[in-house]
């Protein structure tokens, strides 16, 4: 549990510092939040906004290899699987499916932005771009704003699903 905090922290921090370097608009403290409430808090224009956050791994496989996880021989073989599945359509069916699984969440909070961070090192934010138009965002769901940070360093920027920027 606490690694999974820790890398929640780690993803709103560096959401927050490239949204801020992006748009110029400060996002200042964030703490930890209970369940029933969004992942993580913190101001954003000095007004408190709550984030939700969620790491994109592709798969569950690739999510322990990503993390250090030890592979079993199982692992491994569901991982030699997917190689022959294209990239383009790994990264749609993990976006929509997390995309899907948030939509149906709901939260004691008055403004809730959904921030996902790619963790898998074969996507990076101009691959979301260019399939942007092919996700399939819920139309219920309970977030103002949707966005994706590319890589899980950063390095690629981020990304806004929701709403489309003009």
């Amino acid at each position: 549990m606490q690694e999974k905090i820790e890398l929640e922290h780690e993803a709103a921090k560096l959401f927050m510092r490239l949204f801020e370097k992006q748009t110029g608009i400060h996002m200042r403290h964030i703490w930890h939040n209970e369940p029933q409430q969004p992942d993580v808090s913190c101001y954003f224009d000095h007004q408190r906004l709550d984030l939700e956050i969620a790491h994109i791994y592709g798969s569950e496989e690739e999510a322990r290899l990503i993390l250090g996880k030890s592979a079993s021989l199982r692992t491994l073989e569901v991982l030699h699987e997917l190689m022959n599945i294209p990239a383009e359509q790994r990264l749609l069916s993990a976006l929509n499916s997390i995309l899907e699984s948030k939509s149906r969440k709901r939260y004691h909070s008055d403004r809730v932005w959904l921030v996902l961070r790619n963790a898998n090192p074969l996507w990076t934010r101009q691959d979301i771009e260019a399939n942007r138009h092919l996700l399939s965002i819920p139309e219920a769901h309970p977030f103002e704003q949707i966005w994706v940070v590319g890589d899980m360093r950063g390095e690629s920027g981020i990304v806004q699903l929701y709403p489309e920027p003009d």
